[in-house]
């Protein structure tokens, strides 16, 4: 993976989709990606640079079945190993300190965790993007 690339979903060898984005947002523009081409996520595999529980409850949710992380929390390979997802990692660590790692860590269900997702991003998003008023 290139420096700057966060993430990639490969096909047949080959990186169809590569984003260089933050947080959790490049799962989110997979998934967006995935749909919107009619691909099944159990055909490729993901590289992402870092996996927590979040990362891991989204690319189950997606049906990837293999992935590889440059650096791995136990809570999120605890999700692939329910999950029955084959992982590699470069660095294997116990958390990754980050609020979404606490908050999902006694979370079971792939909808709970990612409903709880969809909201923290759309918080994000709207953090990021506050909607303009007219002055009147």
């Amino acid at each position: 993976m290139r420096p700057e690339v966060s993430l990639e979903f490969i096909m047949e060898g080959r990186a169809v989709f590569t984003s260089a984005g933050k947080w959790l947002h490049p799962l989110f523009e997979l998934e967006r990606y995935l749909r919107d081409e009619g691909i099944d996520g159990s055909v490729g595999e993901i590289h992402d640079k870092i996996v927590g529980r979040g990362s891991a409850f989204l690319i189950t949710r997606l049906g990837i079945r293999k992935a590889h992380a440059g650096l791995l929390s136990r809570l999120g390979k605890d999700v692939f190993d329910r999950r029955g997802v084959a992982c590699t990692w470069d660095v294997l660590i116990d958390e990754i300190e980050c609020r979404t790692e606490g908050m999902l860590r006694d979370v079971t269900d792939v909808e709970v965790a990612y409903r709880i997702l969809l909201e923290r991003a759309e918080q994000a998003r709207r953090r990021r993007d506050p909607p303009t008023t007219k002055a009147g």
